[in-house]
């Protein structure tokens, strides 16, 4: 697949590591101005040597409505009004469901829905002045299936699904697609993190907690970050203009939907 972003900019929240970095050097490979934002400065390792003139880095907590407008207001200052949004921004923290409070429930929905309905409400004003869109949400597996002792990270990614499905509808006939990819098992802080508290509670080692996470995947693998900006890449395109509302798994076949 040829795509060329010349011209246009992207926004990648959670962009400045993990699967929002691959997707932020894709769509400078494919020409685009591209604006990460993330809660600290600091930038993946090949996001460094991007092209200064093609890439700004903001730094916002995406639950912070004022700390988003001030990012937002910068990344237009650089590259003009957006015209892709990647919501990639996301925190996973497990809990028996009788051990869930308040404090996690928030945080989870704060982190990963509100958190993509304030990004998407600052751009999407941009793309319907425009007349052409992408956003994109990159939400998990646990937005179309249920997963045990993450009951709130899965209702937060539930949300975005549904979020995703309404808003489609809402700007269908307006140049705009809205879409959400949802990885299994990948390459991340986050899985890194989840082996790391197996290990801890389980005594397994570190290979044979990986081997678990693997095993849920019919292809018997973890799936890497760069599979999953190339399906984000694809959604952003012009070959995929008729896809619209839907909530694509990118997990080697673990859900089928």
């Amino acid at each position: 697949m040829t795509t060329n972003f010349t011209g246009r900019h992207a926004l990648v929240t959670g962009g400045t590591r993990g699967i929002g970095a691959a997707i932020a050097i894709q769509l400078l490979a494919a020409g685009a101005q591209v604006t990460v934002l993330g809660r600290k400065p600091v930038l993946a390792q090949a996001l460094t040597d991007a092209p200064a003139d093609r890439l700004h880095s903001v730094c916002a907590d995406v639950s912070d409505a004022a700390q988003l407008a001030a990012a937002f207001d910068s990344a237009r200052a650089r590259f003009g009004p957006i015209a892709m949004l990647i919501n990639c921004a996301g925190q996973a923290s497990s809990a028996p469901f009788l051990k869930t409070d308040a404090r996690l429930w928030q945080q989870m929905l704060a982190v990963n829905l509100t958190g993509t309905m304030l990004c998407t409400q600052h751009a999407l004003p941009d793309m319907l002045a425009a007349g052409w869109g992408r956003i994109v949400n990159v939400v998990s597996t646990a937005g179309l299936v249920g997963y045990a002792y993450v009951s709130a990270y899965c209702a937060a990614k539930h949300g975005v699904i549904g979020l995703t499905r309404a808003l489609a509808l809402e700007v269908a006939k307006k140049g705009v697609t809205v879409n959400a990819v949802c990885p299994g098992y990948t390459e991340t802080d986050i899985l890194r993190e989840s082996i790391a508290n197996v290990v801890a509670k389980t005594g397994r080692s570190e290979q044979e907690a990986r081997a678990s996470f693997a095993a849920s995947n019919p292809q018997g693998r973890i799936v890497q970050p760069d599979e999953v900006a190339a399906s984000v890449l694809w959604l952003c395109s012009d070959a995929a203009s008729a896809i619209h509302g839907q909530s694509i798994s990118v997990s080697g076949g673990e859900v089928m939907v």
